[in-house]
């Protein structure tokens, strides 16, 4: 689904580890539940733990901070190596290596967490020795990713100084936002705090939707960012700045543990957004990932092929995405406010040049809605033994795809029609038309929409295949 990007993750990393065991006495000493450990367990946590998702996430990763001389640095250091993170940009001080213990009983219950940590910022000394590890290296990053978790790593200067050097190279900043001075991460290209922590750094109210986008919008012209991403729990997820603002209800799974959610959520957005996919798409995925995420015990990272798997479930409800009638013709008015890409074909006998070409259509907006030919039409167009399959079940295998967001049928002999009632942002057809022969382009173009020729495989298609069956 995405291509290996380099990206860099600067932030506060630390060690959490897990102690799972059982309570059954009260301790004769004193009033305290007597915890027996039965297992350990260690994984990479904070600014560590968006790094190991992005790993899951087949990324290229180097991570950026700051560890002690001691031996959860160099535990850390260990891991980082075993998991193919990049450290060469850790630096060594004398600090305490934060790391978060937790006591698991039964059922996972948590009944203490002790954390062993220094807060202390980061010296001025120590901030210019790294802005300029860093400034050698930048040139070979696609995205750059804070994660401010306050241990001391993400002073004012530097990152101040990370995005500034970020901007000279034209280098897109993600940040996961704690601080409430707001004004350390002015300059940034999109900022993600939860519901809390956008009412701390704006002063405003965050109750309902119409508060939360208020703030978010406050947050963004004093920031002078593009977007704010604000994390909303069980209610999802709210972007402005795209647009008119989009919300995205959280993927319904489940919830046994919400540790580390914001770390996957923020990882997959930069893994997305790194590889050209539009905003709107990156916060769908990034939102799927977080509801798996949840529904795992403690701090953990969220493959790729677990995506799949729940788009794939996902699109077992295919049908559902076959529309007709009155919403085809309100289908603009309920997605105002999306980047709607419209393709038509036959699609016969779904191949791999179909597939990638649907691929790439998909990845230009928000929402891919496909005309298809119905039999009539097809059958005027290619003669009387087509179409192979039924509209029917055409229909169910495009609505199949998880990248196919509607299916429509049309009985014309062209979409333009249904281009002029869908309205779409984007216009998709093979690069085997010339742009004046496409249909509709002049519909689109006059909305300020556009037209976007995709290549087809070369010797991939329908006819071949069938030709090939005769011989």
């Amino acid at each position: 689904m995405v291509e290996s990007k380099n990206i860099l993750v600067i932030g506060d990393v630390m060690l959490d580890t897990y102690y799972t065991g059982d309570v059954k006495r009260i301790s004769p000493e004193a009033p305290v539940p007597v915890f027996r450990k039965k297992k350990e367990r260690s994984v990479l946590g904070g600014a560590a733990n968006v790094a190991a998702n992005l790993i899951a996430a087949d990324q290229n990763v180097s991570m950026m901070s700051m560890v002690g001389n001691d031996e959860t640095g160099e535990k850390l250091k260990n891991m980082f190596r075993e998991q193919g993170i990049n450290a060469d940009l850790i630096f060594p001080t004398d600090r305490h290596t934060t790391e978060k213990i937790r006591f698991l009983a039964s059922n996972n219950q948590q009944v203490l967490r002790l954390d062993i940590e220094d807060t202390d910022p980061l010296s001025s000394e120590n901030c210019a020795e790294m802005l300029k590890a860093l400034e050698q290296k930048i040139d070979s990053f696609d995205i750059i990713l804070l994660s401010d978790y306050l241990k001391g790593l993400l002073t004012y200067d530097f990152t101040q100084g990370v995005i500034r050097l970020a901007k000279e190279k034209d280098i897109p900043v993600v940040i996961d936002i704690k601080d409430p001075r707001s004004e350390k991460y002015a300059g940034a290209t999109l900022l993600k705090p939860n519901k809390k922590e956008l009412q701390d750094i704006t002063g405003l109210s965050c109750d309902t939707d119409e508060e939360i986008i208020l703030a978010s919008e406050a947050l963004r012209t004093s920031c002078r960012c593009d977007y704010v991403l604000t994390t909303c729990g069980a209610r999802g997820m709210v972007l402005v700045g795209d647009g008119e603002p989009y919300f995205i209800e959280a993927y319904g799974q489940e919830v046994y543990d919400v540790t580390g959610a914001g770390d996957t959520t923020i990882a997959y957005l930069a893994a997305c957004i790194s590889n050209g996919y539009s905003l709107r798409k990156a916060i769908n995925i990034a939102n799927l990932a977080a509801g798996i995420q949840v529904s795992k015990v403690g701090t953990s990272s969220v493959y790729w092929h677990e995506i799949r798997e729940r788009m794939s479930e996902q699109a077992q409800g295919a049908v559902h995405k076959i529309i007709s009638g009155k919403t085809v013709k309100s289908f603009r008015k309920d997605h105002a406010s999306s980047k709607i890409v419209f393709t038509n074909g036959c699609f016969d006998i779904l191949h791999i040049g179909h597939i990638r070409y649907l691929q790439e259509a998909a990845a230009l907006g928000d929402i891919l809605i496909v005309g298809l030919n119905s039999d009539a039409s097809v059958k005027r167009l290619k003669g009387p033994e087509r179409p192979i399959n039924s509209q029917a079940e055409r229909a169910e295998m495009l609505g199949a795809l998880g990248f196919v967001d509607y299916v429509t049928i049309f009985d014309e002999d062209t979409p333009l029609e249904l281009i002029k009632t869908i309205q779409p942002d984007i216009l998709v057809k093979g690069q085997d038309y010339a742009p004046e022969q496409v249909v509709g382009k002049k519909e689109v173009e006059e909305r300020g929409g556009k037209l976007v020729l995709v290549p087809f495989v070369e010797g991939k298609s329908t006819t071949n295949i069938i030709e090939k069956m005769k011989k």
